[in-house]
């Protein structure tokens, strides 16, 4: 029997959608108002969720308290009050979209959570938009 708990995280971080590769008017039809020279924020919400077994010997699928230092440590610190686009290195070259955010989100949390377990990431830019990434 598996069994998926979740564990949920708050960040404030700046970003611009934008493509170098085209011309200004095409970065402002294509991404309108988040393509703002200036940059603009959202307060992103966060859903990590493993699936497993229960241990046994714990009754837990995973320490919650363990998760939590990982999300604080290593999602939470790198991206907390940050403007994306200079603040992040990986996001240099990667337009900071939901999509990319989530799947970066979920490359750092990888490494931490073990391969045995399903790992999924959800990211609320706004209460009503939102996305989710498996590692599929």
């Amino acid at each position: 029997m598996e069994v998926t708990v979740s564990r949920k995280a708050h960040f404030n971080a700046a970003h611009r959608l934008f493509n170098e590769k085209w011309s200004d008017k095409k970065n402002s039809d294509v991404f309108g108002k988040c393509n703002y020279p200036n940059y603009h924020g959202h307060n992103y919400e966060l859903i990590v969720s493993v699936t497993g077994k229960i241990n046994p010997d714990t009754g837990y699928v995973i320490d919650m308290g363990e998760l939590k230092k990982i999300i604080k440590n290593e999602i939470e610190e790198r991206l907390d009050h940050k403007n994306l686009n200079l603040d992040v290195p990986y996001f240099s070259n990667v337009i900071p979209s939901a999509e990319n955010i989530c799947i970066y989100i979920y490359d750092i949390l990888r490494n931490y959570i073990q391969k045995e377990f399903h790992l999924s990431v959800k990211l609320y830019e706004t209460p009503r938009n939102f996305v989710e990434y498996s590692g599929n």
